[in-house]
């Protein structure tokens, strides 16, 4: 019977531990390479179900303000128009709301809706507005009820 201390070094069998660290960062590359290529699909999608979401809350909005309008007479003036949909303003006859079911909700973007009547890009009717991803009013990114099209 052979022992393994007499055979020689170079015959003996070499039980392979775990990775070189070579493996380890060609893994790393190659997964850097997919995060880099996959990643920006994913957060543009994100920013426009945003958009979509908000476009849709104004869609609401409007639905609301149009059944107010029907049973007032006019839309609510004031800031406080989209409030006016949940309670009852003391100067308005004929409300019959509430006209939403729940509160004013923020937009995607966690701001406050902007409404206002007479509105300044619908000049008979009035605007909400959605102050976008960068929270600044009058910048390209807001979202307002006169660009959204039905189709």
């Amino acid at each position: 019977m052979k022992s393994s201390r007499l055979l020689p070094p170079h015959s003996r069998l070499r039980t392979r531990g775990g990775f070189t660290l070579v493996e380890l960062l060609l893994v790393l590359v190659i997964l850097g390479i997919l995060a880099a290529l996959v990643l920006p699909k994913f957060t543009g999608r994100t920013e426009q179900a945003r958009i979509t979401a908000a476009m849709t809350q104004i869609s609401t909005f409007g639905t609301a303000l149009d059944a107010f309008e029907v049973d007032t007479g006019s839309y609510p003036r004031g800031q406080d128009g989209l409030a006016q949909l949940l309670v009852a303003p003391p100067d308005v006859t004929g409300w019959r709301g509430p006209y939403l079911k729940s509160d004013i909700p923020l937009d995607p973007w966690q701001h406050a809706y902007v409404y206002e009547f007479p509105g300044r890009v619908n000049a008979n009717g009035y605007d909400i507005v959605s102050m976008g991803p960068d929270g600044q009013p009058g910048t390209a990114d807001d979202v307002v009820n006169a660009r959204i099209t039905t189709k």
